[in-house]
């Protein structure tokens, strides 16, 4: 098996739309915002598992939303994401304005960064 689609939740999947492809670099899957609906994918992998900007508002599920904002409370990333050379994408973020919990750090396991996506997430940069 492999991994076709994960859901991010967000609060806003037009406002999470835009940062997630002009900052972070991914491409549209599908995107109908009459709809709140929002996929992208990264470009660097073609036939990869794509992300679905799952919206907590408007009228989206309680629980969704209590979740979500309990996972933001206690600083945890939401999904990990990786690239060849961590320094030059926390570097290139950062030029963009992307706000980080974490600079690049060497852990035990390799190196990780993280960094909030201005939608109500942390997201991890790792590389083993």
């Amino acid at each position: 098996m492999k991994i076709a689609m994960v859901s991010v939740m967000v609060e806003d999947p037009v406002k999470a739309f835009q940062y997630y492809t002009k900052v972070l670099g991914f491409e549209e899957v599908m995107y109908d915002p009459a709809n709140y609906l929002a996929i992208v994918k990264s470009p660097l992998v073609p036939d990869g598992g794509v992300i679905l900007l799952e919206p907590t508002e408007p009228g989206g599920i309680p629980i969704a939303k209590d979740f979500k904002n309990k996972i933001y409370e206690m600083g945890l990333p939401v999904i990990s994401f990786s690239a060849e050379d961590l320094a030059e994408t926390v570097k290139e973020l950062k030029a963009k304005g992307v706000k980080f919990k974490k600079d690049l750090t060497k852990t035990d396991w390799g190196y990780e960064a993280v960094f909030d996506d201005d939608n109500g997430n942390f997201i991890q940069l790792i590389k083993y």
